[in-house]
């Protein structure tokens, strides 16, 4: 990695940490991984991970009030667990790809990331805005912010944080830069409601807690991604 790299992750770091983005293992945590991400895929998966991280602070901060107010609000900062949750998979990917060098590894990396992207915009969103909650595997009322409820608002938003990461995966390819946009987006609003499905079931019961939800939903939104390109 160039100096001038370095630099860049450092800067982000301590961004990251002073505006309360991540806590001190978090924004560890995030520079580790970003400086791996930097080193084996380039800019374009960071830049994509750098816009989730960004979306995903200021989605949080969206009518902060009401969600107070509705006490849908974790007081704690993002730290390693969340951070690892939502970016280790696309790290995976990453090596998978940079060992096969094959566009359909790309489309797993940014699907990944488009999941995870999704599901916090789908989330943050949906929470206040979100009008009828209902629970992903029955479809019975939820309540706002219950795990496992989506909104039409909250599937709206998904669909914009999947198809943004899908713009920035079409500048990984030379080619078939359409196939590449439709499969992450599709395979990240796919995996969003997978997020939701496994908290609905497994995390309910205990069995994962968030951050183990967000893994495997991520794990499966990236591979999703690969079989969509190479099928489409």
């Amino acid at each position: 990695m160039s100096v001038q790299g370095l630099l860049i992750l450092i800067t982000l770091a301590i961004i990251s940490y002073k505006t309360k983005a991540l806590d001190l293992w978090g924004t560890f945590t995030a520079f580790i991984l970003g400086y791996f991400i930097l080193s084996l895929g380039g800019w374009l998966p960071f830049l994509a991970l750098f816009l989730f991280l960004i979306s995903g602070t200021l989605a949080t901060k969206f009518k902060i009030k009401e969600k107070k107010k509705l006490g849908l609000v974790d007081e704690k900062y993002r730290s390693i667990g969340n951070v690892l949750g939502n970016g280790l998979a696309p790290l995976l990917f990453l090596i998978v790809e940079v060992i096969i060098k094959n566009d359909y590894g790309w489309a797993a990396v940014f699907a990944s990331i488009a999941t995870a992207n999704a599901d916090t915009l789908a989330s943050e969103i949906g929470k206040p805005l979100g009008k009828n909650p209902r629970l992903i595997t029955n479809f019975r009322k939820a309540k706002p912010g219950e795990e496992g409820a989506v909104t039409l608002v909250g599937e709206l938003a998904a669909l914009l944080g999947a198809l943004v990461i899908g713009v920035i995966g079409t500048f990984a390819v030379s080619e078939y830069k359409f196939k590449m946009l439709l499969s992450v987006t599709i395979a990240g609003f796919i995996g969003a409601n997978v997020d939701s499905l496994i908290g609905a079931t497994l995390e309910r019961k205990r069995l994962v807690d968030n951050n183990g939800t967000n893994f495997i939903a991520t794990l499966i939104g990236g591979i999703l991604g690969a079989i969509i390109f190479l099928l489409i």
